[in-house]
């Protein structure tokens, strides 16, 4: 057949880019968000940071002072961010959307003192050339590098020098050489060859130049590494020895009438030996890795308000930019409609829009996870019931994605505690009433259970199970065992007490 020209017409659904930019900015966590609007605050010209202490000045059209040549925001994210006390009390419903506007001559900030941006941040700032930046870094060594630099402060010829550091290099994060010596040694090209017994010298010198039980093989010998280290006069030490190279499965299953006996020892010593034990350090290498507190910035401030449990946004986060009054004026005044500047107003405006119609979708799904899992705050984890994002979403009239685009890596301040949005999203367990619990309800039970044991004889995870059958929860034993191990709780007869 010849060719043919032929017309089709279909439809089909495109993001245009405020709405992509608008999807982005609903999932990032509040940090992130602050690095991004403290970049275009950088990168584009007609962003200002809007300082909250402003200077006495003619009154704008909303009531509130301003600084000279600045707009007050187009969006009303820094103009409209009311503090938390009248975001509380004009609250009047789940359905809200809108964050009520604060009344002139407050201060958005309330009580909650100053926002996450710094004044030191604007772009008026000025670096001084006597600042050394190098100062404000404070970098922890790693353990590898922390064992190289001991290492230089021995005299040692270049070949021992070589192996002590093959070894180094060998050590997991837990400080442990795992690979055997005729391995590192067969790995390594010298000439001649290296020999195992050169290594074992290098794991010898290795083991003494930090803390002891860096360089250990195993877990015996790691715990050895640490006792051999202490003075010869520490009571319980020689048992504690005898223990760990020859009776740790006795230990860890609580056999303390065998250990008394394959020791034997008296009770009295055997408790100081088994305390000596438990104070050793099974991981040395995590010392080195120990990173310092991440600390979370809660998006969402749950509060009791007059007998109702009220979620306001964190006036903290809340962003204070807004657009330049002068700049955007001179660039209308030029006429440069179809320069790139236009687009850099147009991307301005765009990005304060999205950063409000994100806290006000924010704040919409934490009153509603709130109004649903009313009973948590009022009775605590074991109240919390069952909820999926769908019923959300049905709820809120907004899609479901939206809604876990909103929940994710987003974290509400309660009276009980910080928790991350998805912690209100348990799933649902079937009972024999034929009703529902939810998962995070029966942990919080075996939790509770688990506490009222007879540390002499602790519930195992069967005698959980019927337990919990008795209250009317189905659970199978593997689901319990699951649970536990989520609760970081041993098994029964690693929790046996003598």
């Amino acid at each position: 057949m010849p060719p043919t020209l032929e017309l089709r017409s279909k439809q089909h659904v495109a993001l245009t880019p405020r709405l992509q930019q608008s999807v982005r900015l609903l999932q990032l966590s509040s940090l992130e968000f602050q690095h991004e609007l403290r970049q275009a605050l950088d990168n584009n010209p007609f962003l200002e940071y809007d300082d909250p202490i402003v200077e006495e000045g003619e009154p704008t059209a909303n009531g509130a002072h301003e600084h000279d040549g600045a707009a007050p925001l187009e969006a009303g994210v820094a103009a409209d961010a009311a503090p938390a006390s009248e975001v509380v009390d004009s609250y009047d419903g789940v359905g809200d959307s809108e964050v009520t506007s604060a009344s002139p001559g407050d201060d958005p900030i309330g009580e909650f003192g100053q926002d996450w941006t710094t004044r030191s941040a604007s772009r008026n700032n000025s670096d001084s050339d006597d600042v050394d930046p190098g100062a404000w870094a404070h970098a922890q060594p790693t353990m590898h590098e922390h064992l190289h630099s001991l290492l230089h402060l021995y005299p040692l010829s270049e070949r021992d020098r070589a192996a002590a550091q093959i070894v180094i290099e060998a050590l997991d994060d837990d400080g442990y050489l795992r690979e055997s010596l005729e391995e590192l040694a067969s790995a390594f090209e010298a000439d001649p060859p290296l020999g195992e017994e050169e290594l074992r010298v290098a794991l010898r010198l290795v083991q003494t130049l930090d803390r002891p039980g860096v360089g250990a093989r195993s877990l015996s010998e790691c715990l050895s590494l640490q006792l051999d280290a202490m003075p010869a006069e520490t009571p319980g030490r020689a048992a504690a020895l005898e223990i760990v190279q020859h009776h740790l499965e006795r230990l860890a299953r609580r056999e303390h009438a065998e250990l008394q006996k394959q020791l034997g020892c008296s009770a009295e010593e055997l408790r100081k030996a088994c305390a000596l034990v438990r104070r050793l350090d099974p991981k040395p290498g995590q010392f080195y890795s120990r990173a310092d507190d991440n600390y979370v910035i809660p998006d969402v401030i749950v509060r009791r308000v007059k007998g109702r449990w009220v979620a306001t946004i964190n006036p903290a986060v809340l962003p204070r930019a807004r657009i330049h009054r002068v700049y955007a004026e001179l660039f209308a005044q030029s006429g440069g409609a179809g320069s790139p500047l236009a687009q850099q107003l147009q991307e301005a405006r765009w990005l304060l829009r999205n950063a409000e119609q994100r806290f006000t979708t924010i704040q919409r799904v934490a009153q509603c996870i709130v109004s649903y899992q009313k009973a948590f705050f009022d009775y605590g984890e074991i109240a919390l019931k069952p909820l999926v994002l769908s019923k959300l979403a049905e709820e809120l009239g907004l899609h479901e994605s939206t809604v876990s685009r909103a929940s994710s890596n987003k974290y509400m301040a309660t009276p009980r505690g910080i928790f991350e949005f998805r912690h209100f999203f348990p799933r649902e367990l079937a009972t024999e009433t034929g009703g529902r619990c939810s998962a995070a309800a029966v942990r919080a039970l075996i939790k509770e259970m688990i506490e009222q044991e007879d540390v002499r004889n602790p519930l195992s995870d069967v005698a959980l199970a019927k337990m919990l059958s008795q209250e009317g929860m189905i659970v199978a034993r593997r689901t319990v065992a699951k649970y536990r191990n989520l609760l970081k709780v041993p098994p029964a007869q690693l929790r046996r007490q003598a």
